[in-house]
């Protein structure tokens, strides 16, 4: 059964930091591109970094370039998502999802976690 599983979320203070792990079951990840969303109360979701499978990464979103950085270990299966200097308003839900072509698009990824809560508030 094919499954992303996402972890490492939780309550961090302003300027904190955390790393999520999107942990892949049932198939593959070196054939896969993974995609960071998240969703925030009341927003739609958005992407916030992606990384191919040819370790080509990029930020989806501009409030976080030079805070979050993407990362992919195929040999244990897992993606990364390492977040410093985290602000409020970066809580939300945060969804990993895997795609078999080369881009991020919300519309257009194959697999979804269920996603985990970051919570950034003093």
């Amino acid at each position: 059964q094919l499954q992303l599983v996402e972890s490492g979320g939780g309550l961090v203070h302003p300027g904190g930091s955390l790393r999520l792990l999107c942990s892949v079951f049932g198939f593959t990840l070196e054939h896969y591109t993974i995609g960071w969303f998240r969703q925030a109360p009341g927003k739609e979701r958005e992407g916030v970094s992606c990384i191919t499978f040819n370790d080509d990464w990029t930020n989806l979103s501009d409030s976080v370039k030079g805070r979050f950085t993407i990362s992919r270990d195929d040999a244990k299966n897992t993606a990364y998502l390492q977040m410093t200097s985290l602000k409020p308003e970066d809580t939300a839900v945060y969804y990993c999802a895997a795609v078999t072509g080369s881009t991020c698009l919300r519309d257009g990824m194959d697999y979804w976690g269920k996603g985990t809560l970051v919570t950034v508030s003093s």
